[in-house]
């Protein structure tokens, strides 16, 4: 467990400001704002009209303290069969990989179940799974994808980008993908998806230092509908992202940031399905112990 510096705002603090938040229901609130770990801010943000509630963490990729991963859920259940992995919960697979925060990944499909949300989704652990791009953990692909795929790439010299693959370069030490270009070069990508859903998405700035992951919580009227691909790619330009994705959203989406002084993971959002999903692979950060910042 990682000790919380004395210039760290609890994150405890952050998890009432969103149980005030909760309670009341579209008002307008200011933002809580947390620093669990050097290099991660987490804020929280509400909105009354339309009711959203929006949770962002900024990564500083500066800080050598900071690691970013992607990795599976569990192993691979089936060799060289269609199945890469096993559905697992993302808080489960943070405490398998010491991440501090995670977000969920990639869209993927699960074996003899069928895509359904709240409490008619089965995606529950230990189901076979397959991601839908391509995917690399530790510089080891383990799923490639028939066309390109939008992906956040970080590279083997640690430098991460946002790019389109079908299959890993040499290059490539993490790869996670997602379905469409929401912000390409600062500007906004026309996207047909118009409805409201819970969202993920993420995102780089201009310099490509800073990484940030935003999760939206939707299909919860008076409190947050969730947004479109247009609105979803607003609020990542909102956030100073010149390049941005999106990942797998619906039930699946979820921020969770372990606690300095417990040490356990906590949920920021609230997941539609009224649990957390079990999803096929993750986003990760971990920050080396240490002093301050």
């Amino acid at each position: 467990m990682k000790p919380a510096s004395n210039k760290q705002w609890p994150l405890v603090w952050l998890l009432a400001g969103i149980a005030l938040i909760a309670g009341v229901g579209a008002s307008t609130a200011p933002d809580q704002i947390t620093h669990p770990y050097p290099g991660i801010v987490c804020r929280v943000e509400t909105r009354a009209d339309p009711p959203l509630r929006l949770f962002v963490a900024e990564i500083d990729l500066i800080n050598p303290r900071v690691h970013v991963r992607t990795v599976p859920g569990g192993p691979d259940p089936d060799g060289p069969g269609r199945w890469q992995t096993t559905l697992m919960r993302p808080t489960k697979i943070a405490d398998r990989e010491h991440f501090d925060l995670v977000v969920n990944g990639d869209f993927f499909a699960a074996h003899k179940v069928k895509d359904a949300e709240g409490t008619n989704s089965k995606f529950v652990s230990d189901i076979w799974a397959s991601v839908s791009g391509p995917a690399v953990t530790d510089g080891k692909a383990w799923a490639d994808a028939a066309t390109n795929r939008p992906c956040l790439v970080v590279h083997k010299d640690k430098t991460v980008a946002i790019e389109k693959l079908n299959r890993a370069t040499p290059d490539d030490w993490e790869v996670v993908a997602g379905n469409i270009v929401l912000v390409k070069d600062g500007r906004a990508v026309p996207n047909s998806n118009k409805p409201r859903n819970p969202r993920t998405a993420v995102g780089l700035d201009a310099t490509g230092t800073k990484l940030v992951l935003l999760v939206i919580d939707g299909r919860k009227p008076g409190v947050s509908i969730g947004t479109g691909n247009a609105d979803t790619a607003a609020e990542m330009l909102r956030l100073g992202c010149r390049q941005a994705i999106n990942l797998d959203g619906g039930g699946s989406s979820v921020m969770a940031v372990r606690d300095p002084l417990s040490g356990k993971m906590q949920i920021l959002n609230t997941p539609s399905d009224g649990h957390e999903r079990a999803v096929a692979n993750t986003l990760g950060i971990s920050v080396d112990a240490g002093g301050n910042p």
